[in-house]
């Protein structure tokens, strides 16, 4: 009995299958979208700007890339027959799969990416079906590997952004509004408490932004001035490139590796998301894990059949959850809802789209490294 009582989480207040207030679902679901939204709406506009592709085509990519990741977060929290892990698993646009992407537009235009997103995808679900295939494919030396290239394939479209200003501003631009950037979000991390490094990040692109725009000049209004309030994106639906050619053949095993790569932070998030949301330990339930990377798998598909970039799980979710407490299935439905609402909301996302270049730089600087 002590024992038992020594093994019980006192900080777990919701577990996932108890109902916590609307409002409090409602509440923690708009801190997880606010969270998150910065990262899923930048992920595909430095996708769309370094490959050189249209305004029309921007907007409606970051626009089913917030619907998506909404569907694919209330399928992990409500789990719909196999698909999606019964836990509160932030879903958002991964940033790993940029630099294979950026090469397929620019070599293949967008039905080319489309067309490689939604084969890849089909084989994160084969993996959820034999979990254990992956753990022989992806050893430690393997993932690690790989998991090291992945920031040096990234780093010249990353560093694009740092020169990413309007001409005639000063040459001081870029440095010091990407070091305020840095500084905040850096200081946050080291120095600030749990709830600060949740927010650091946030707060990083604010204080870099504000820095840039009254100091620089760099923050264009112009696309926020124009767009709606409430609406959806003219259909820019790029549609596939079935033609099966030699850039598809060539990229393919690149987009293959990217998506295990994703699989991997998939199941060490189920893992982890599974020890944080009870108050008595369980033993780690792999059919949720499995599940979980079925949903993963899902947000690929509808990506590749959007034309927009891939999802995978934030780990962010599950810091909320242990900083919380609540692990409650509900805030992950109104995570979603919030995403599909915010989606609809042009202004607020040509205000995120607008951020300055070198603002994005730095924040993904950090996202990467971590």
């Amino acid at each position: 009995m002590a024992s038992h009582a020594a093994d019980t989480r006192r900080d777990v207040r919701y577990e996932p299958d108890e109902r916590p207030p609307r409002l409090l679902s409602l509440g923690l679901g708009m801190q997880y979208a606010l969270l998150a939204v910065p990262s899923i709406v930048l992920s595909p506009t430095i996708l769309i700007q370094a490959a050189g592709g249209s305004d029309a085509y921007l907007m409606w990519a970051v626009c089913t890339a917030l619907a998506i990741c909404g569907i694919t977060t209330a399928v992990q929290a409500v789990r719909v027959g196999r698909i999606g892990a019964g836990y509160v698993m932030l879903m958002g646009s991964s940033s790993a799969f940029l630099a294979v992407s950026v090469s397929a537009l620019e070599q293949g235009g967008p039905g080319l990416l489309a067309t490689l997103i939604i084969v890849s995808s089909l084989f994160q679900f084969a993996l959820a079906a034999r979990l254990s295939a992956l753990r022989r494919i992806f050893t430690p030396t393997v993932a690690g590997t790989v998991l090291m290239l992945i920031p040096v394939a990234l780093a010249p479209v990353i560093l694009g952004k740092l020169a990413d200003v309007p001409p005639g501003v000063s040459p001081a631009a870029a440095p010091v509004t990407v070091g305020v950037t840095l500084l905040v979000i850096v200081v946050s991390a080291l120095r600030g408490s749990s709830l600060w490094r949740l927010w650091g990040p946030v707060v990083g692109i604010l204080v870099g932004t504000v820095t840039g725009s009254l100091a620089f000049g760099l923050y264009d209004t112009a696309g926020v001035r124009q767009a709606g309030w409430i609406g959806l994106p003219p259909i820019a639906y790029p549609g596939l490139d079935l033609g099966f050619g030699p850039e598809f053949w060539a990229l393919l095993p690149a987009f293959v590796l990217v998506t295990l790569v994703g699989a991997m932070d998939t199941l060490g998030d189920g893992v982890a998301i599974q020890r944080v949301s009870w108050r008595r330990p369980r033993a780690i339930d792999f059919r949720s894990i499995q599940g979980a990377m079925s949903a993963d798998g899902l947000g690929n598909l509808l990506s590749g059949l959007a034309g927009t970039l891939p999802n995978t799980t934030y780990a962010t979710g599950i810091s909320i959850v242990e900083l919380t407490g609540v692990a409650a299935r509900s805030v992950g439905v109104s995570i979603g809802l919030i995403f599909v609402a915010i989606a609809c909301i042009p202004k607020f996302l040509a205000a995120i789209i607008a951020i300055p270049g070198p603002v994005v730089a730095g924040y993904f600087v950090l996202l990467v490294a971590k």
